[in-house]
């Protein structure tokens, strides 16, 4: 990358050399299909070749409703697309909260101040546990004010435990095909982070659970005005995935190149099939027009559980051993090196203070309950600085505040200069 912080003549650029331009922060707050053509298109080539480079894992399902929409851009290319004019100042809104990350600090808009909202079922629920056998046990569980408590029965207080879904993460484990629809997460707590398996009965349920899950993780209850949006973006992409029983293409009249669709690893497992599977997925997004493909492509990349994670080589103080650390929009994650499981999860909402000693290359970070420090081994720990301090300068901007670019706030959040 660049150095920020300099021109590029500094950097040896010259003129008439090329630059190759991707986005760097993973932080798209306000794209809208209506008048921002061009970054789309930017975002949708930058997540189409970190799917087919294998920067970023996938299943088999999602792999191929990536290849769907990637075919159904690829059509529509040469299809004339209607002239949509200027927005209107409503399409604008409704296109801003259907799209934008919301990051943690933003204000909360209760749907219902006289009654906090709920989520109480019946669920299967595993705690793995090492040298034992794994299983799912039946849990009625009720999520409320960013805690998830379970009962064996409704009602049975004295075998209940509850959970903060606080600073937890959240992955999805989803088979469609199996009729799998499981949530795992991950809760940080003294010793770590705990891992508790949660297995849903139907599409509708895994929608809700897994909402209310991502939501909490970020701090935020059910009672926030994202959640419906959030159940409504994960039924959206559960349905891109489904398996069509008939192409809208023949395809002994489509010839395709997989290798162009697929990332390397599905073309020897699914292999004299994937046209037929590539076209059946089609069949579910075959009403997209060229924009819409795009936008749908960017969302379910943004849905992945890596997206936006950047890793880093680290030592923390007074530890011998190499670790990683992960730089996402929303936290920062220490996670095993040769695993990469997670260790602890820090938003930046409980950051306070940060800074380098650049004698040393040692980076410290001042959290409400506790500080870290660690050296970054893969780069200069600059890079570091200037990604957390990006991300923290993104997560500033509002509907409500200014849009004139603070130059010099940027500047001091990913400098390091004050």
């Amino acid at each position: 990358w660049l150095d920020s912080s300099l021109s590029i003549m500094e950097q040896g650029v010259r003129e008439f050399d090329t630059l190759l331009l991707r986005f760097k922060f993973y932080s798209f707050y306000d794209l809208n299909p209506k008048y921002d053509a061009v970054r789309i298109n930017q975002l949708y080539e930058q997540a189409r070749w970190q799917l087919l480079n294998e920067e970023i894992d996938c299943t088999e399902e999602e792999m191929l409703m990536f290849a769907a929409l990637q075919l159904q851009v690829s059509l529509q290319a040469n299809v004339p697309q209607p002239d949509i004019g200027a927005p209107a100042e409503d399409d604008i809104d409704a296109a801003l909260n259907d799209l934008q990350i919301t990051l943690e600090g933003s204000s909360v808009n209760n749907r219902n101040m006289m009654h906090a909202p709920e989520l109480s079922e019946s669920l299967r629920v595993m705690k793995p546990k090492k040298y034992t056998l794994k299983s799912f046990k039946k849990y009625h569980v009720t999520c409320r004010d960013l805690y998830m408590n379970f009962q064996k029965a409704r009602g049975d207080t004295e075998s209940s435990f509850s959970i903060s879904l606080r600073g937890s993460e959240v992955t999805p484990d989803v088979n469609l095909a199996q009729g799998k629809y499981g949530i795992k997460l991950e809760v940080p707590g003294p010793d770590g982070m705990s891992e508790y398996w949660i297995r849903c009965d139907s599409e509708e349920q895994y929608a809700k659970w897994m909402a209310a899950c991502k939501l909490g993780s970020k701090g935020k209850t059910l009672a926030d005005s994202s959640y419906d949006m959030e159940v409504k973006t994960i039924q959206t992409f559960l349905a891109m995935q489904h398996r069509s029983p008939t192409p809208a293409i023949n395809p002994s009249s489509f010839e395709i190149t997989p290798q162009d669709f697929v990332a390397p690893r599905f073309l020897k497992k699914i292999r004299g099939k994937l046209t037929q599977r590539i076209l059946e997925a089609h069949a579910n997004v075959k009403d997209c027009n060229l924009v819409e493909a795009k936008m749908n492509y960017i969302k379910a990349w943004q849905s992945l559980p890596d997206f936006g994670l950047s890793l880093f080589v680290v030592r923390f103080a007074g530890q011998k051993k190499e670790e990683l650390l992960g730089v996402a929009f929303n936290r920062i994650m220490r996670m095993e090196h040769s695993t990469g499981d997670h260790i602890k999860t820090w938003r930046y909402n409980t950051m306070k203070a940060w800074n380098v000693n650049w004698e040393v290359k040692l980076m410290m970070i001042q959290l409400d309950d506790e500080n870290i420090s660690f050296s970054c081994l893969s780069a200069d720990c600059k890079v570091v600085h200037e990604f957390i301090g990006g991300y923290i300068f993104l997560s500033l901007r509002s509907k409500e505040a200014s849009q004139t670019l603070n130059d010099e706030l940027f500047h001091k959040l990913t400098g390091g200069w004050s």
